[in-house]
């Protein structure tokens, strides 16, 4: 796999959770994070890979949390914080858990020791974030789909990144291999604070972990 990575060059992982989730599900796979990290691993100087997800903290399971607890012995620095649950005018549970402003704090404060910045999100509100880091003097790779449809990624945030790898191209690097197809976790949190879209409902799925 060639992601156009510089010898040498410092790189940092900004993964939203919920937002990886949704393009990947989009496309019809899903992630193995052990592939994932490997994949980078192997381009560039990984120094950090955040991972960045909402929790519900008052249920006796919450079906995040394995996937969560592997990540976090696995090489990945979770960014977590109690997602919000609110009943709408339909009676339909739903669950709002937006991780933008940690996610963009992490950002800024890793930029001065970072070459290339690998955000993980379509989300055009990083458009800005982008900019700001770009000023610092360093690169910022975006990773999303347009293979989608609707595609995944604001044309704004993908015109602002200095290079863009579609999330399609990179399946069979990261995809997991077995079956049967399960789905990640972040299907039930909705990370948009626009409450008018299309929110997911309370029939969860338990997420696989892979840990081969």
């Amino acid at each position: 796999m060639q992601l156009n990575f510089r010898p040498n060059e410092k790189i940092a992982l900004f993964i939203d959770g919920a937002n990886l989730y949704a393009s990947a599900r989009a496309l019809g796979f899903d992630i193995d994070y052990k592939r994932l990290l490997d994949a980078f691993s192997g381009e560039g100087k990984l120094i950090r890979a955040f991972y960045y997800t909402a929790l519900l903290e008052d249920q006796e399971y919450s079906p995040i949390r394995p996937l969560v607890d592997w990540l976090d012995y696995n090489g990945y620095t979770m960014v977590t914080k109690p997602a919000k649950e609110f009943t709408d005018a339909s009676g339909r549970r739903k669950i709002k858990g937006n991780m933008d402003i940690e996610l963009a704090i992490d950002v800024l404060e890793m930029a001065d020791n970072l070459d290339n910045i690998v955000l993980f999100s379509g989300d055009g509100d990083f458009r800005r974030l982008i900019e700001a880091v770009q000023r610092k003097g360093v690169r910022v790779t975006v990773v999303s789909t347009v293979k989608s449809s609707p595609p995944m990624v604001a044309d704004e945030l993908r015109r602002q990144a200095d290079s863009f790898i579609d999330l399609s191209t990179l399946a069979n690097e990261i995809a997991r291999k077995h079956e049967p197809h399960k789905a990640a976790p972040e299907q039930y949190i909705d990370d948009e604070d626009d409450e008018d879209d299309d929110d997911y409902e309370d029939d969860y799925d338990e997420p696989v972990v892979t840990t081969a």
